[in-house]
């Protein structure tokens, strides 16, 4: 196997992947949040906005973290 791919022994597991994705999609939507409340000032829509978000965004960065996980380019060696 290519030295830029990680072993399973090497990546993070599926839970922590979870978790990263969860904490990271809350800080995003409650920013969708504010940003589309400030511009549209209607507070079901900004709603709305952020919830679509959410989920749309919290599918593709658990994916897209989890392609990236397989890739060991940039991170250390563990012995």
């Amino acid at each position: 196997m290519s030295p830029f791919f990680m072993t399973k022994y090497n990546m993070d597991s599926k839970f922590r992947s979870l978790v990263k994705t969860i904490s990271w999609r809350l800080t995003g939507t409650l920013a969708t949040f504010i940003i589309s409340y400030i511009i549209l000032r209607d507070i079901t829509v900004s709603g709305s906005i952020a919830i679509i978000q959410l989920t749309a965004n919290s599918i593709i960065f658990y994916f897209h973290e989890r392609l990236w996980n397989i890739i060991s380019w940039g991170k250390n060696k563990s012995d």
